[in-house]
Formats: structure tokens, C-alpha cells, sequence
């Protein structure tokens, strides 16, 4: 079975036709169209309508306000496949789930493994745990900001990241 992701959190009811409050746990807010059908905690669910500025959504066979209070809280999901399908992405632009497990690299020095991004609001920050050679004298984890100049490259089929400046905040970390 594909790992599902959580991608949107459903809120409480609003107003009487079954809209609800929508918040967007994903970078993609386009993947939420009329007719996408998405997996929730409770079921299926297929978009009837999704209003961003408003931040409500509507889904279809979900008319009243009771019907919506069902739903309160419940989680949307995306699995990696349905997330490649539905959003195409621009040269250089990487999934988060594509970008964790990569090894980064300083010069040829595997520094360690990237575990989980972080989003803080000056950046995106990749978690890495330090590789076992490293972590005898050095922090076991350190942040890398996912930004110029830090990160040089991305290399998916080699799952490696080559990083410049990452081995001095390591070491002051």
C-alpha cells in the first residue's frame, strides 16, 4: 500500500449548504479542482467546489451542515503517485518526499542523511542526521537551509545532495 500523506485538514461547518473550513497542508492548493477525489479518515471524498480566498470547501453528497460536522477535523491524502499525477513541477522544483532519504555531501564527504524538512519562515530547512563516522565527535542532527548557496545541486536517481557550507554548521551546531 502507498504511504499516504496529509495534504488538508478539514475545519468546522460553514453556513447551510455543507461548505466547511479547508486548510492547505500542502504547497499545491491547484490539486484541490472540482471533481478530484481524495482519501479522508472518514471515506472518500470528491471536491463539489473549493474556494482558497474564502478558505471553504464543498464535497459532493455533503448538503447540510450536520452532514459536514461528520468530517470536522478529518485529514485529506495523497499518496506519491496521485501527488505526481495531479502537479507537474518546474525545472529544479522537488517533492519533500523526494528530497528525504537523499545523502548530503560536501565536496566528496558524505556529511549524512536528510531525514525531514523543517519549514521555518525565512526557508525550508533540510533535517539531516549526521552520518556514524561524523556523530562520534559532532551533533547526531543539524538544519541545512534549503536555499543558494548551501545547496548546489540535486541528484534524484543518485538520492545525493551536494551542499557547500554544510560541514561549518555542523560543526557549530
Amino acid at each position: 500500500m502507498a504511504k499516504r500523506m496529509a495534504i488538508a485538514r478539514l475545519g468546522r461547518s460553514v453556513g447551510l449548504r455543507g461548505d466547511m473550513r479547508f486548510h492547505l497542508l500542502s504547497d499545491f492548493p491547484e490539486q484541490f479542482r472540482k471533481g478530484a477525489t481524495f482519501e479522508s479518515d472518514r471515506g472518500p471524498l470528491t471536491i463539489e467546489r473549493y474556494d482558497p480566498k474564502r478558505g471553504t470547501i464543498k464535497f459532493v453528497g455533503i448538503d447540510s451542515p450536520e452532514a459536514a460536522r461528520r468530517y470536522t477535523n478529518a485529514y485529506l491524502y495523497s499518496d506519491e503517485e496521485q501527488t505526481r499525477e495531479q502537479i507537474p513541477l518546474e525545472e529544479g522544483e522537488y517533492f519533500w518526499f523526494d528530497i528525504i532519504g537523499c545523502h548530503l555531501y560536501e565536496g566528496e564527504e558524505c556529511l549524512g542523511v536528510v531525514e525531514d524538512i523543517q519549514r521555518l519562515p525565512s526557508a525550508d530547512y533540510l533535517v539531516v542526521r549526521t552520518s556514524e563516522e561524523l556523530a562520534q565527535k559532532l551533533p547526531k542532527r543539524f538544519l541545512v537551509p534549503y536555499q543558494d548557496p548551501f545547496i548546489e545541486e540535486v541528484d534524484l536517481e543518485q538520492k545525493r545532495i551536494q551542499a557547500q557550507g554544510a560541514r561549518a554548521i555542523l560543526e557549530a551546531s
